[in-house]
């Protein structure tokens, strides 16, 4: 069932697909505390000191969410999604270019305990994550934007389900299966992928 804030947010969002400015306008304070949760919640996953702010990860993900001027947005669900992999991907790039100025000698390392076993709490490396993720995308790209949106976009079961238009026993099997893939491949240092 849709609450009103989200028919809100959805309507302002599909106005602002067909060029309304007032509703951009309208819809930014609305999506912006839920973007500044999705930064912290990832960011909360990170290596103590590490030098992105939330509110640069916020900023950052906002004016690129905001360029998409090709994107027709369905709903609140697909902005959000769209938000989460493109917090992901400015993490990413974050972490590869924090990686080239030391040459190499530091990775940045996050908290990943909602992909590795229930209850374990591991420091990965972004970097490795991404690349292993890239290499599960392209085995199975269902199980890929299953781990995108829950991990790097918060999203429910439910709400994922929702979104891919598929069944929540799917999500959860789906979620299981990529979680030990992925949690496989880190183990193993993430070699060269198919």
């Amino acid at each position: 069932m849709t609450s009103p804030a989200e028919k809100d947010v959805t309507t302002l969002l599909l106005e602002w697909s067909q060029g309304s400015q007032a509703a951009l306008e309208q819809v930014t304070p609305l999506i912006y505390d839920q973007l500044r949760l999705l930064a912290a919640r990832q960011l909360r996953r990170e290596r103590p000191g590490h030098t992105l702010q939330s509110t640069a990860l916020v900023h950052e993900a906002y004016l690129k969410l905001i360029d998409q001027q090709r994107v027709q947005w369905h709903d609140r669900k697909h902005f959000f999604a769209v938000a989460s992999q493109m917090i992901r991907r400015i993490l990413v790039s974050y972490a590869r270019s924090r990686n080239s100025i030391k040459r190499g000698r530091g990775r940045t390392m996050l908290t990943f305990n909602e992909v590795s076993s229930p209850g374990a709490t591991s420091e990965i490396d972004l970097i490795a994550l991404d690349d292993a993720l890239e290499r599960l995308s392209r085995l199975d790209p269902q199980q890929g934007r299953i781990i995108e949106l829950r991990f790097f976009g918060g999203v429910s079961i439910q709400g994922t389900a929702n979104l891919l238009g598929i069944s929540t026993a799917t999500v959860n099997r789906d979620w299981k299966l990529a979680r030990a893939w992925l949690h496989r491949e880190l183990d193993r240092g993430a070699g060269p992928g198919p």
